[in-house]
């Protein structure tokens, strides 16, 4: 099944406006942004399956690719991230947050195909740039560079979260603290999610 646009999108492109795109946008989303998702809501501006990638974008033509939430649905996460590097400019940015596999809130989903941790983005990464603990990269050419990368720690029971706001801001100020917790706390202190923001390695 095709996408459905409803957008001139070419003309947006061509006319050399800033495109920000928001994947698995559902029904709010953010000003600005030109909205994807496969169920046809108010505010999506494209109607695709996700899953078979964004052929209705050419290359090097993205500014910014957001999503919240929205990864762990999909299956064939390998394909989505190929194609996130092949739309993005040069320069072009990803801002993603996915939840971490020790937040059991979002094992009661069963739309959710995978989880997350702190090296899942690090497979996409040079050898020089992995962390701490290597992980392989030749499983696939797709290349990333990775901006910025944070676990965010928060709970559905607001009276705690100045602790974890605390917690949080501690074992975010450098990444050996981060794979030292995800070895050794997480399942103490669950940890919300990840957001990472990303950039293409060409």
């Amino acid at each position: 099944m095709g996408a459905t646009v409803k957008i001139d999108l070419d003309s947006l492109i061509d006319g050399g406006e800033k495109i920000i795109i928001e994947l698995g946008c559902g029904p709010r989303k953010k000003e600005g942004r030109i909205g994807i998702d496969a169920v046809d809501l108010l505010g999506v501006d494209i109607v695709a399956d996700l899953e078979e990638g964004l052929p209705f974008l050419p290359d090097n033509s993205v500014d910014q690719i957001h999503c919240r939430s929205f990864l762990e649905h999909i299956k064939n996460f390998e394909n989505l991230m190929a194609e996130i590097v092949r739309v993005l400019k040069r320069d072009g940015t990803a801002h993603i947050f996915v939840p971490h596999f020790s937040n059991p809130h979002y094992y009661s989903d069963f739309t959710h195909s995978r989880f997350f941790g702190l090296y899942s983005f690090y497979y996409f990464v040079d050898s020089e740039s992995q962390l701490k603990r290597k992980v392989p990269n030749f499983y696939t050419d797709i290349r990333i560079k990775i901006l910025s990368q944070r676990l965010i720690f928060r709970s559905s029971f607001k009276i705690i979260n100045p602790f974890r706001k605390l917690f949080g801001w501690f074992i975010n100020r450098h990444t050996s603290i981060e794979e030292y917790y995800e070895e050794n706390l997480c399942y103490i202190f669950p940890c919300q999610g990840i957001e990472i923001v990303f950039t293409p390695a060409r």
